[in-house]
């Protein structure tokens, strides 16, 4: 748990029987986060603050999780109160480095809508699908350097491989930076400390790596979406080299990290439970409902949101600029929404899963993320033969804001 002399001093308007100490980057989640947080929160109310990483409320249930993201008029996006972000602009110096802001995630409607609009066309279904044959080309690819050997790490080997050189090819960067472009990404997800301009440096790092190419597109343009973003107009406006930043950072952000994440544990799933392999590879079709089963059960986004003015969710009042944390992996375990949730059901009927987030905010790319889970699950179960989990190395796992499988050792020897 966080060490006494970080945890903050409890507000006066949150109870006594509110309190419940969880720490989202606690150790304990490491050995499996999905089940060790349910056990930890076992005892916790459906609603709770909690003192660790500065104070703040966790949701655990659907609704009230649903009720947050979907009403961004009363909790917003944008994580600084302006009191807040006062201090915060303080501490930078003023010759010192702009720091991104990535839209439209930071932002809330209507002002969230007008930068979230250009996009759409980007991430469109018709121009998502067009990807499909190289997808699955480098699927293939990628398990033929495996197939042989009777083991791997897939995590390291398919699982980051696939989505972000998909990512690094649409977007026209560098495939031989991918470890470096990785450990960026890790390190925005690690705990922020003590000073939150360090966390905002993260940010200007990712921005920093992609100055050289976002400049060189602009000037010499291809068929990349940098290229394409160069191309879009806000209200008739031409676009920005400071907006362009912004938005280069938060697709690199989601880019490189959400559908890791899912393989990770969707083919966790398959190497626990070898029956679950055999009746998708007797019926391949399954795999689009399977794919949806999986994200529900091990869903790994925790959005955090600020109150604008006091509300009242669920029996607690929340107070102007408390901040909520929506920790959607157990949402969507809720047995008031879901059935035995912890039990996968290929064929239960209500999938309504919020992997994606839900609302204003629910992920831009969730089609080209379903995509390369669907195709890459139909070739790895094409082409490798009944794989398990290697006893002698057991996974490994990532805690807080987003729950990944960091190593999955595999064998099918």
């Amino acid at each position: 748990m966080t060490a006494p002399h970080l945890l903050s001093p409890c507000p006066a308007h949150v109870p006594a029987d509110a309190v419940f100490e969880f720490d989202i980057f606690d150790q304990r989640l490491l050995q499996d986060p999905h089940n060790t947080a349910l056990q930890l929160l076992a005892e916790a109310p459906p609603l709770f603050w909690t003192p660790c990483n500065g104070g703040h409320w966790v949701t655990t249930c659907y609704q009230q999780a649903f009720t947050v993201l979907r009403t961004p008029e009363q909790f917003s996006s944008g994580m600084l109160s302006p009191q807040e972000m006062s201090k915060l602009e303080a501490m930078i110096p003023a010759d010192g480095p702009r720091i991104p802001h990535p839209v439209p995630v930071m932002l809330d409607p209507p002002e969230h809508t007008r930068y979230r609009q250009p996009l759409q066309k980007v991430f469109a279904p018709k121009t998502i699908n067009a990807l499909k044959g190289d997808i699955e080309q480098l699927a293939h690819q990628l398990i033929d350097t495996i197939i042989d050997d009777g083991q791997c790490d897939f995590i390291t080997a398919v699982g980051e491989q696939l989505p972000v050189q998909v990512f690094l090819k649409m977007m026209g960067l560098p495939l031989d930076r991918l470890p470096e472009f990785r450990e960026l990404v890790r390190e925005v997800f690690a705990p922020a400390g003590a000073n939150p301009h360090d966390q905002l440096l993260r940010l200007r790092n990712i921005a920093d790596v992609m100055t050289d190419i976002i400049l060189e597109r602009r000037d010499h343009p291809r068929d990349d979406l940098i290229s394409r973003l160069w191309e879009l107009q806000l209200d008739g406006e031409p676009m920005t080299f400071e907006l362009m930043e912004d938005y280069c950072v938060l697709l690199f952000l989601a880019g490189l990290d959400t559908v890791v994440n899912a393989i990770g544990f969707g083919v966790r799933h398959m190497a626990l439970y070898p029956d679950f392999q055999q009746q998708l590879r007797a019926d391949p079709q399954l795999i689009p409902e399977a794919t949806e089963e999986l994200l529900r059960r091990y869903t790994m986004t925790i959005p955090i949101r600020r109150v604008l003015t006091p509300v009242q969710l669920g029996e607690r009042q929340l107070a102007e600029n408390d901040k909520i944390m929506t920790y959607l992996p157990l949402a969507d375990l809720d047995p008031a929404e879901f059935p035995e949730p912890q039990q996968f059901d290929l064929l239960r009927e209500n999938k309504r899963h919020m992997a994606f987030g839900m609302g204003p905010h629910r992920c831009l790319g969730s089609h080209l993320a379903r995509l390369e889970l669907q195709t890459l699950y139909h070739v790895v179960l094409q082409r490798l033969p009944e794989f398990r989990l290697d006893t002698a190395k057991p996974a490994q796992f990532h805690a807080g804001q987003m729950l990944a499988v960091a190593s999955l050792p595999l064998r099918w020897d």
